[in-house]
Order: C-alpha cells, then structure tokens, then sequence
C-alpha cells in the first residue's frame, strides 16, 4: 500500500528559522513571499495547498481563501488573531490553531517587567548613572519611584495569560480586580464590570486582552483620565487596544504617571512622539521572545498540524 501524500501547506510570509527548518522537513511547503505575483500564481496552483502556516504578526486575507479549495487547516505560531480571517474561516469549516498556552508565562513576565521598570524607574536609574550625572549631583537626587508591594493591580482581560499575571501579584500582596464582558469562574480575584471604574482603582492596569474589532481602543481618554496622574498604563496585549493619540496626550499632560508598552497601533514605525514620550518604557514587542518560549511555540505549530494531519484534531484549537 503506499504511504498517503504529504500534505502541501503555503507559508504567508518569513518565519523564524527554528520553525521553517523543520517545516520543510516534514511538509510540502511553499512560501508566498516568493512569487512576484502571488494572486496570479494561487490563481493558478492554489488547489494544491491542504493548509496555511502563518503568525500572529504576518497574517494574512480572506481573499486568498477562495484560491485555496482544498484548504482544512491553519496553523499559526503567536496567539494574536487580528490579522486572521477566523470569522471566513469558520464560516468554511477551515480548523484553526494557535500556539496558546506555551507562552503564557514569558508574556506575564515581561508585563511585570514593565510594571517594575516603570514603579522603580529603572530605566531612568540606568542612564542618570551612566551620564555621570549621580556624581555631578550626589547622593539623594535622583526622583523617587513608586511602591510595588501592597498597591492595587487591575487587569483588562483574564484570559490564561491574564491569570498568570494575577497570580504573581500574591508575591507582592497587592489587591487584584480585573475587567472582562463576562466573570471568570472560579478565581479569587474580584470582577468589576466597569473598565473605568477599574481604571479609577488601580495604581498599575495591566492590558492583556484580545486584538481585533471588539477591543480596538478600549482604553480610550475617558479610561486614562480614570487611570489618573498616579496610575500606570502596561499594555502587553495589541497595540489597537489602546488609543495611541489620547495615550501620547495624556502622557505629555501628565494625566497620567507613565507607561509601559510592548505593543503599538503602526509597529515597528513608531512615532517621534511616542519615542519621546515621558516616563514610558518602550519594548519592541518581544513579550513572548525568550529562547525556551519561541522554541515551544514553534515545535507547538508542527505538533498542531501532525495532530491534524493525523487524527483530524488539534492540539491548541481556536474553538
């Protein structure tokens, strides 16, 4: 009996080499990025391709699903679904799989990295030192930062990653609430409805809800000018989440003590404005970018699609 074919799956766009490698090795794979016309060559070879490999970052449209008749699944490295069709998908039966739950813990910690950062003003302390400037002033001359252990932590979605950041809060004993459409079953932490009023009562609102339509500029104006001039603003969620233009201004007034971001609304072309924005911490979003995470996640991409291509099931669907 011969062996069933290998599956031919069509990669939208460069992935890291520690997936693509062992990509090719297993899979018939075809990169769009390759064809000077890609419409023109799907056009043509589109009935070929059983699934698509993609990322949270490149994504790509529902106009290629109708090149694509013989698509089944999408496997996707990251969590983001902002640059997915996953309603086009749905509506085709197409199966689809995230690399959810292996980079929840390193996206946590870089939104306590920020958080930490920020309160203590590490960034700041680095380059006082480093310009000569504490010698120049001596001892005791440098602003004071914020307390950390005891403050009050509100979190905009509390979703997986969501609760790890929750979770390492008890080592700070601080006071947890957090905002979602719906509470959580069976967590400790306090549901407060109202993002606003969650705003109003927290030193530090960390952001890590999902992208895409439903939460574009949820924290809006009204939500930082709640947060207030003590509270600070760590968004390691999408940069759509947030309303760039209001943060940028209430950070320049003042309206509030800072922020954090991971993520920004027109990545990787940040603004002047934002670059020069006072008292941010400036990531390029690299929250999930540690060694052991991106390996997880890449060996979660193949381990989706051998399941798929296997028993018809997927390790970490999108339901």
């Amino acid at each position: 009996m011969n062996p069933p074919p290998t599956p031919c799956l069509l990669q939208t766009g460069a992935l890291v080499p520690l997936l693509e490698q062992p990509l090719q090795a297993r899979y018939h794979v075809e990169r769009l990025l390759d064809h000077d016309d890609p419409i023109a060559w799907l056009q043509a070879e589109g009935a070929r391709f059983d699934g698509i490999v993609s990322s949270a970052g490149l994504g790509f449209s529902a106009d290629l699903l109708p090149l694509l008749p013989r698509l089944r699944v999408v496997s996707s490295y990251g969590v983001g679904l902002d640059r997915i069709p996953v309603a086009a998908l749905k509506a085709r039966g197409v199966a689809l799989a995230t690399t959810s739950d292996v980079l929840n813990d390193c996206v946590a910690d870089a939104a306590w990295a920020l958080l930490m950062a920020l309160a203590r003003r590490v960034v700041e302390g680095d380059a006082y030192v480093r310009s000569g400037r504490w010698a120049e002033d001596g001892l005791n001359r440098f602003p004071l930062g914020r307390r950390i252990s005891g403050a009050r932590l509100g979190i905009v979605g509390l979703g997986r990653i969501g609760q790890v950041v929750a979770r390492r809060a008890s080592g700070f004993d601080m006071a947890v609430a957090y905002h979602s459409r719906r509470a959580v079953a069976d967590v400790p932490w306090r549901h407060e409805p109202d993002l606003r009023a969650l705003a109003r009562n927290s030193d530090y609102l960390v952001v890590i809800t999902a992208g895409g339509d439903g939460t574009r500029h949820l924290i809006n104006a009204e939500v930082l000018e709640a947060l207030g001039p003590r509270g600070f603003l760590i968004n390691v969620a999408r940069g759509s989440v947030v309303d760039e233009a209001a943060l940028l201004e209430a950070l320049q007034a003042g309206r509030i003590a800072g922020a954090g971001l991971d993520v920004f609304e027109n990545e990787p072309r940040i603004s002047e404005a934002m670059r020069a924005a006072p008292r941010t911490v400036l990531l390029p979003h690299v929250a999930s970018a540690t060694e052991e995470t991106r390996l997880a996640m890449a060996v979660r991409v193949l381990d989706n699609l051998d399941a798929f291509f296997q028993t018809g099931r997927l390790v970490s669907p999108v339901e």
